[in-house]
């Protein structure tokens, strides 16, 4: 049993662990820290074994749920996660879907109750950093919005987390990415440009370089292989990739005390 501080990534669905912080798990497990993840939704609304999203009448969701539920495991135990959860709520689906009116989507959850789970379970495994999308969601998913509203409550619950942190896109950012881009001769997606709000850089505490993990990153991308709108990360060139998936930035969103050295680790200054 280590005695280095526990991380919990609080996720909203199967395989958002891989894109957002499959970095950081994989680098503070490497160290020797505990790292765990919490999934809150089944992820049934995803792609389907014929290709269709949630959203298509002929959607096979209790296909999906079993396929990502096994993708899951295995993705997560690459990205260095020595414990994962899966709280089991219903996909909400995107905004608009006929699935947000389902009393059991997780966008419809009792915020308190789900809050009093998670801080119990930070409290157990003692984690010390908690990590989650921002009030945003990230990019306005409600699974993710409501990830962020329980988990918020959870840490201000909890008697032991110490700081929560979202993972986000500085504006400085996009423009060297165009930059080096250009010097390397990359194409840059147009996701890069229009898929996420941008985040003000002075908003940023930490920067991690997990450039040695990238390719580790990918992988765990590349296990959840039934999500194919995802196919042209996957398959992007390893140098593209780096660049742009090689650095996670994070703003920390509270603490229970004063913070003092987190700008290169979320647990400076323990």
């Amino acid at each position: 049993m280590t005695n280095l501080p526990t991380l919990v990534c609080v996720h909203a669905h199967p395989d958002d662990e891989a894109f957002f912080t499959s970095g950081i798990s994989s680098y503070y497990s490497a160290l020797g820290h505990r790292v765990i993840l919490v999934t809150c939704t089944n992820g049934a609304l995803g792609i389907d074994d014929e290709g269709r999203p949630g959203n298509d009448p002929a959607h096979d969701s209790i296909v999906t749920e079993s396929t990502r539920a096994g993708e899951l495991a295995r993705a997560s135990r690459h990205a260095g996660f020595a414990r994962t959860i899966t709280l089991g709520f219903e996909d909400s689906g995107m905004v608009g879907w006929p699935q947000n009116e389902n009393p059991n989507s997780f966008m419809n959850v009792d915020v308190d109750a789900v809050a009093l789970t998670l801080a119990t379970l930070f409290d157990e495994v003692d984690a010390k950093v908690v990590v989650t999308y921002d009030e945003n969601g990230f990019y306005g998913h409600p699974d993710h919005v409501m990830a962020n509203r329980v988990t918020q409550r959870a840490v201000a619950l909890s008697q032991g987390v110490e700081r929560l942190y979202y993972p986000v896109v500085p504006q400085g950012v996009v423009e060297k990415f165009k930059h080096d881009a250009k010097e390397q001769g990359l194409s840059l997606p147009a996701f890069v440009m229009d898929a996420v709000p941008l985040t003000p850089d002075e908003r940023v505490a930490t920067v991690m370089d997990l450039r040695d993990f990238a390719t580790r990153k990918q992988e765990c991308m590349a296990l959840h292989a039934s999500q194919i709108d995802n196919g042209d990360i996957v398959t992007m060139s390893p140098e593209l990739f780096a660049l742009l998936f090689g650095t996670e930035y994070y703003q920390r969103a509270w603490s229970r005390s004063p913070v003092v050295g987190d700008q290169t680790d979320l647990f400076g200054g323990f």
